[in-house]
């Protein structure tokens, strides 16, 4: 919605209160008009209702005050002797329009003295409720907020299963687009898949000062730039196009920041042609290829823990080398994902990528029982390949693939750049060969109409040779390289995106043991550590422990003396 569009809306509002409300004004000692004044008559009414002036804040916060509109409307109908059960019922289910009825049928008494504590057991459960619900939802939206970790693209320096409290005053707080929303909830209802929100209208949104900038290899929570899949695992194709503060959240490190030029080679990062360091609490992996001496138990895998194993197949040469296979691969990648092949003297291909058992046997692909692809930490890999049982053990480097950002250059995961990653203020030549990088930006992110005519570049129908960006951009990346969706495969990251940086585990669970084994299913030794800072993590569980003991041991000591 444009600002004139809002101002409409919002004088709009205005008038719906005046006349629901006007005869309750004089009713309460005010004068008529005060109800028709915009903020001064929110003002008003928490003197009419007995409340703290500073209620009137929370009417404009977004999301928080589709809460507070019903608190009102029930304060109010209390403000004037309508507390039972009934009433309670019929101003929340009509949206506050009871009080037309009241203001204009009935003939009621302003109650100036009134009890503030409800009268009835229902008033007063839906009260705490209310009240409950609104100051988690301030410290959700503007402080910290909930997040668990749903895939493995930050292993294993982030485990699935992690639970996560963000920080959103880390980089500044954002206030939200989408107006109408149910608090502490994403872009789903939980258990029931429907939206948990209303596209329209949207707020204009900003951002308050935050506490520090986005630093090379913070871990970061961000909207996923572009998210149109109905909801998070559900890739089948059912899309929505989402509002901004609604997209999918994702979680991943910050390897480049605003202004840095950014390489990938051989799978390292590179920030200005230095290869980027890490500290000892980043667990890069990466894929590997391996050889063994002979087929493997699962307790061998077990035993230098690796989780994340794929199988690897053969094919005879002459099928391999078939044009009807080739043209077979070419017209079906989304059912074939066949990514790496190598030959040597036998009579087979070794084909490292993925296809279910149907395409398994229409392609002729047969299971080599001793290799496998899979994904290594340096550590791993040194524990490896001083294993008797090992062959050989060596890393993946994947080839070109089209579906690397910006889908027009022969690169690949582990060979790209170099990239320019936009700041806000800096001014960049455009021309054919970059537009590819910062079309999407300049349209999409930045608000502008991007046209290519006659050879001219077209911003907002004016040729242009330059532009200046608007905000930062970040590129993100797993951890887990060779098993992360992330900045190679869709590009940058805007800061009005970023949500927060995560500061806390406060829970985990292995999602590899069976819930009855509860007391093992519980990593105990990541609760109540941070994410960031050096050094392998330390639990503050116990410490946690202490303290709540204590309190409880103090509380029960008062209450005794007391009694």
């Amino acid at each position: 919605m444009s600002i004139l569009q809002w101002f409409i809306f919002f004088l709009a509002i205005q008038i719906v209160h005046y006349l629901g409300t006007w005869k309750l004004y004089q009713k309460a000692g005010r004068k008529s008009w005060e109800a028709g004044i915009p903020v001064y008559n929110a003002i008003v009414l928490m003197k009419i209702i007995n409340r703290p002036t500073w209620w009137t804040a929370l009417l404009f916060v977004p999301v928080v005050n589709l809460i507070m509109f019903i608190v009102v409307w029930v304060e109010t109908l209390r403000s004037f002797g309508k507390n039972t059960t009934k009433d309670t019922i019929l101003g929340v289910v009509t949206l506050g329009f009871y009080i037309y009825y009241i203001n204009y049928f009935e003939n009621v008494e302003y109650k100036r003295d009134r009890s503030l504590v409800a009268t009835t057991k229902a008033g007063d459960t839906i009260s705490s409720l209310l009240y409950a619900i609104v100051v988690a939802t301030l410290v959700h939206t503007y402080v910290i907020q909930p997040f668990n970790i749903p895939t493995s693209s930050l292993e294993k320096s982030l485990l699935i299963g992690d639970f996560l409290f963000v920080s959103k005053f880390h980089y500044g707080a954002k206030t939200p687009r989408t107006a109408v929303a149910l608090p502490m909830v994403h872009d789903s209802i939980p258990l029931t898949k429907m939206k948990s929100y209303l596209s329209v209208p949207q707020l204009p949104s900003f951002r308050f000062p935050g506490l520090q900038e986005i630093k090379r290899n913070d871990i970061v929570v961000f909207n996923w730039p572009v998210d149109t899949v109905y909801q998070f695992f559900d890739r089948s194709g059912r899309h929505i196009d989402k509002p901004k503060d609604k997209r999918s959240n994702y979680v991943k490190r910050c390897v480049g920041i605003a202004g840095d030029n950014l390489s990938i080679k051989n799978g390292d990062v590179y920030i200005n042609n230095k290869k980027s360091s890490y500290n000892q609490r980043t667990l890069l992996q990466y894929q590997h290829k391996l050889t063994l001496k002979e087929q493997p138990t699962m307790a061998f895998f077990n035993e230098f823990g690796i989780d994340e194993i794929n199988n690897v197949s053969k094919i005879k040469k002459e099928l391999w080398d078939n044009p009807v296979l080739k043209d077979f691969l070419k017209d079906n990648p989304k059912k074939v994902q066949l990514f790496e092949f190598e030959r040597d003297n036998s009579e087979y291909v070794y084909v490292y990528g993925g296809a279910n058992d149907e395409m398994a046997e229409k392609l002729g692909l047969e299971f080599v029982p001793n290799k496998f692809y899979v994904n290594l930490t340096q550590e791993k890999l040194t524990n490896l390949s001083k294993d008797e049982r090992v062959l050989s053990v060596s890393r993946f480097i994947h080839k070109n693939e089209k579906k690397i950002f910006p889908h027009n250059q022969e690169w690949s995961q582990d060979n790209l750049g170099p990239i320019y990653i936009p700041k806000a203020g800096k001014l960049i030549a455009l021309n054919k060969e970059n537009l590819p990088f910062y079309k999407r930006l300049i349209t999409i992110y930045e608000g502008n109409k991007l046209e290519e005519k006659g050879g001219q570049i077209l911003i907002n129908d004016k040729p242009t040779l330059n532009y200046t960006f608007k905000q930062d951009y970040y590129w993100m990346m797993g951890d887990n390289r060779h098993n992360s969706e992330d900045s190679r495969y869709w590009g940058f990251v805007p800061f009005d995106h970023v949500v927060g940086k995560p500061v806390f585990i406060w829970w985990s669970l292995n999602q590899n043991i069976p819930w009855s084994k509860a007391i093992d299913k519980i990593r105990w030794e990541r609760l109540f550590s941070t994410v960031g800072g050096d050094g392998e993590p330390v639990s503050y569980f116990k410490y946690f422990l202490i303290l709540l003991v204590g309190w409880f041991g103090f509380d029960f000591y008062r209450k005794r003396r007391k009694g």
